[in-house]
């Protein structure tokens, strides 16, 4: 069996060895973090089975948990692991031709770091460690953001980075005061010993928890960085921000309120949450006339979804948010990867600019298209499965007042159908007619990652079993917070 902590160790020791490979080729540097995330695919996938039988919980420095900094290789973390390599993967193929420009040294370093934080962030069952991973991710992405040294960057950056200081702080302030209830970090032994204290001494540190990794999960009304961030950046770094960053985030609360809190008494609060952030992101979306833009705030009407499916908070609620985040990883990535040559080849983010562009790059067209169909839910696209199994949810609950929100969820998606179909139009039936001679396809290094994220959202939403039994895995895992803890302190 391959140890999980070379799915850390790997891309961490890569990041750092990019300015060596550089004294080799200045060439070499651009093809290691590609090199780098195709291990962690390999060894994800490979672990998956071994996963779906039991945990494996490794222990660092000889001594049993809780005595010791662990990893959890349970079905939620490996999951997460591989769509972080899957998708770091993809777009990193995708940036050997699309980053020329600038320092791409610290592109790449940067780049394999935000991946390596991420997954560290997945794995770990360390609270201090996920503090830890977390920051990693967060320093990479506000780098990453101001990547391209423009002003517009450069203030989103700062942005971002006063916001996501501001949330490291509250997590911090959080770990510490679980520490002194506690006098561990290890959230399985937190979570064994959390009905030992009254509710009201572990709500502060709850609180300061889902604030601050709130703001990386963009959730509302912690999201105002992400418009400016996600449309500056270079559009890699927006796939990789939408793709991953944002889930890793959500995945860090769902761990932190499922598993160490145990806090069943906030799920109508999520299920609330995550309609309200549907709502805002979608008819924030709706008046944007930047493409870019138009997709950063598509993410967080997504994330205002997913939250809603967890706050649910019933198997097939938890099984809806986990499809519906490998939806969203995976369309997302392909909207964004599919834009950055349009943006390229017209110079502008403004939406009218992509008159004609059907004609003038039809792969390319028919990516964004594709991609925005499985966000919007239509078949045979895997965002239809995951929306049908949020719906069946909620509807599963025989309650008034989840008939309701679920009609205004289904109201939030004719929203987003309606602006990306807007955008398809612009794409296909304006503009004057094109020559043949006149296509300006995106170069191949960028296409191949656009086809092979096309083939899987189609092959996923044909046949929704090839996941299944890792995201009911998964499922199973958060909500079953006693065995979390058995598999991990025995």
């Amino acid at each position: 069996m391959v140890n999980p902590v070379l799915l850390i160790a790997v891309p961490l020791g890569l990041a750092f060895a990019i300015p060596l490979f550089g004294f080799i080729s200045q060439k070499l540097e651009k093809y290691i973090p590609p090199v780098a995330m195709l291990f962690n695919l390999i060894v994800s996938l490979s672990l998956i089975p071994k996963v779906l039988e039991q945990p494996i919980v490794v222990s660092i420095g000889g001594f049993p948990p809780p005595f010791c900094i662990n990893l959890v290789a349970g079905p939620v973390g490996v999951l997460f692991s591989a769509i972080i390599a899957l998708v770091g993967f993809l777009v990193s193929i995708y940036a050997l031709d699309y980053i020329k420009e600038g320092a791409t040294e610290k592109y790449h370093m940067l780049y394999l770091l935000l991946l390596t934080g991420a997954t560290g962030v997945v794995l770990t069952g360390d609270i201090f460690n996920l503090f830890v991973f977390f920051e990693i991710l967060c320093i990479s992405s506000y780098a990453l953001v101001a990547y391209l040294g423009n002003r517009a960057g450069i203030e989103s950056a700062v942005k971002y980075l006063i916001q996501g200081a501001i949330g490291s702080s509250l997590v911090l302030i959080g770990v510490a005061l679980l520490y002194g209830l506690f006098g561990t970090l290890n959230m399985a032994d937190i979570a064994r010993n959390i009905d030992s204290v009254s509710p009201i001494s572990v709500f502060v540190p709850l609180v300061l928890l889902i604030t601050g990794l709130g703001i990386e999960g963009a959730i509302f009304p912690l999201n105002a960085w992400l418009p400016d961030a996600h449309s500056s950046a270079p559009s890699s770094i927006s796939a990789i921000l939408s793709g991953i960053a944002i889930e890793v985030g959500i995945y860090a609360v769902a761990r932190v309120i499922f598993t160490v809190f145990g806090a069943s008494s906030i799920f109508l609060f999520l299920v609330l949450l995550g309609l309200l952030t549907l709502l805002v992101g979608e008819m924030s979306a709706f008046s944007q006339k930047n493409i870019k833009r138009l997709l950063a705030y598509s993410s967080i009407g997504q994330i205002g979804l997913i939250v809603f499916a967890l706050g649910i908070a019933t198997s097939y609620g938890v099984v809806g948010g986990l499809f519906q985040i490998i939806s969203h990883s995976l369309s997302k990535a392909l909207l964004f990867l599919a834009v950055g040559y349009m943006i390229y080849r017209t110079g502008s983010m403004d939406i009218s600019t992509l008159d004609g562009m059907g004609k003038r790059m039809p792969f390319t067209s028919l990516a964004f298209t594709i991609g925005a169909f499985s966000l919007v839910g239509l078949p045979p696209f895997v965002g239809f499965p995951s929306k049908f199994l949020i719906v069946r949810a909620a509807l599963a609950k025989e309650e008034v007042l989840f008939t309701v929100l679920i009609a205004l969820v289904l109201l939030g998606t004719v929203i987003e159908g309606a602006y990306f179909f807007r955008v398809i139009q612009t794409l296909y039936f304006k503009g004057k007619r094109v020559s043949p001679n006149k296509r300006e396809e995106a170069p191949i290094a960028a296409l191949i990652p656009i086809g092979i994220l096309m083939i899987l959202i189609i092959v996923i939403g044909v046949y929704p079993r090839l996941v299944t039994d890792i995201l009911n895995s998964a499922a199973s895992e958060l909500l079953n917070r006693i065995g979390y803890i058995k598999g991990v302190l025995g």
